[in-house]
């Protein structure tokens, strides 16, 4: 059988790497062309040793490619995608380029004024557990943050649901490779071993996607949001913790209240391949290098407030396992192809 010709603009930062790792046992595409100006003209596999199975020359410009992943940072990554859709190629983009639906949002956000903000209308949210059948028709995704996925992942049931009052509280922790490869002195070894710290409080980037997502899932009674990020001195991974008042008479009491929640989430996520509503707290090496998202919901028996934990690796459904799960529904081929591996022990 015929594989699609795919490409990685920017292979060489932490997104585009992973995409190569997932690309390569993948039965049903074959990556064809990488870009990355940096090692520009330099063996894939020099660059990389671990990924010494390609016989790939990183280029300056894509080559002939049906689908491309766009890896580049943000401002930069839209410049570089718009030309490729006029063309009708089929693009994710790994950056927050075309996740805000308000143009308005990028100045506010990002600092710079969006170059093509028609697009934006059509750019789909790529959170296939939420946006499924519109991704399957997509030219142009999205493919969310790390933080925005496990926070949504985890929130969205009981707001669909109008379980909640609108105040939720959400504390993520993440790993340094979230921060990407550039070197920083706040990435530092030195700065971030046993070291931990709360960051961007008055406002992080990545809020305004939380919050259009659940509020799209909950048009009646907009969402209002606190989140704050913390930085953990460990390589990949995100546990979000997340707070929410349930509504007056919407649950029952004591262990029964637990239950029904427990089986909201179940229902609300029954056929989700890389969803797991787990049985007890996760932790973030369960998910460690797989596409899986662990949810555990609860109840806090003193404060009676709903407490849902989720769990994702940021490299894999943070990043680049979920461009490829959303790369997989645009062509048609099952959801799960190339994303059966399972997490990585101890």
């Amino acid at each position: 059988m015929k594989k699609t010709k795919v490409g990685i603009i920017n292979v060489t930062g932490y997104v585009g790497v992973e995409l190569a790792r997932l690309i390569y046992q993948h039965p049903n595409v074959e990556l064809s062309s990488v870009t990355g100006r940096s090692a520009a003209r330099q063996k894939l596999s020099k660059v990389f040793p671990q990924l010494s199975v390609f016989d790939l020359t990183i280029e300056e410009e894509l080559g002939d490619v049906e689908l491309v992943f766009s890896a580049l940072p943000h401002k930069e990554s839209a410049k570089e995608c718009v030309p490729l859709i006029k063309k009708s190629i089929k693009v994710i983009d790994c950056s927050a380029d075309f996740r805000l639906n308000n143009p308005q949002d990028y100045p506010n956000w990002y600092g710079f004024t969006h170059p093509a903000p028609e697009l934006l209308k059509e750019a789909v949210f790529g959170l296939p557990e939420l946006h499924q059948s519109k991704i399957a028709s997509a030219r142009l995704v999205a493919n969310p943050g790390c933080y925005p996925t496990g926070a949504i992942l985890a929130m969205a049931p009981s707001v669909k649901a109008g379980l909640v009052e609108p105040d939720i509280i959400i504390d993520s922790k993440s790993g340094i490779s979230g921060a990407g490869r550039t070197l920083t002195l706040s990435t530092h070894f030195s700065e971030v071993n046993e070291d931990v710290s709360a960051y961007a409080l008055e406002g992080h980037r990545h809020l305004p996607e939380i919050t259009q997502e659940l509020n799209l899932l909950s048009p009646k009674q907009k969402c209002l949001i606190t989140f704050t990020p913390h930085l953990i001195p460990m390589t990949r991974g995100i546990l979000s913790t997340c707070y929410a008042t349930p509504l007056s008479g919407k649950l029952a009491g004591g262990k029964k209240g637990v239950e029904e929640l427990r089986q909201l989430y179940s229902d609300f996520y029954k056929d989700k391949p890389f969803i797991r509503i787990a049985n007890e707290p996760p932790h973030t090496k369960q998910t460690w290098g797989s596409n899986f998202c662990i949810i555990y919901p609860t109840i806090s028996p003193q404060s009676g407030k709903i407490i849902v934990i989720s769990c994702i690796d940021n490299l894999v459904k943070g990043a680049a396992g979920q461009a490829i799960q959303n790369m997989n529904l645009m062509l048609g081929i099952p959801e799960t192809a190339g994303l059966q591996s399972l997490p990585v022990y101890p």
